[in-house]
């Protein structure tokens, strides 16, 4: 969950699964998190509607360690 500033910087992350308040600095996140907005379309039972929320890297691993097929992990070498 994000809340903004009226000026629109991020001011807080909160992990959905959790409630972990996540480090934001300046409107930055300064620790390990994941953001998802998903618009589900035609052929689910969610037609138009828009989904968002945040993980903590924490929580990620935790629904990571559901899956029976792995997520490809790939390296990189920038960071936007």
């Amino acid at each position: 969950m994000r809340k903004y500033k009226s000026n629109g910087e991020l001011e807080t992350v909160i992990c959905n699964c959790c409630g972990k308040k996540l480090a934001v600095r300046d409107g930055i996140v300064r620790e390990g998190g994941l953001e998802i907005t998903h618009t589900w379309d035609y052929f689910s039972e969610k037609d138009g509607e828009i989904h968002r929320f945040d993980l903590c890297e924490e929580c990620y691993d935790e629904v990571l360690r559901t899956f029976r097929i792995p997520v490809e992990v790939e390296e990189t070498r920038e960071f936007l």
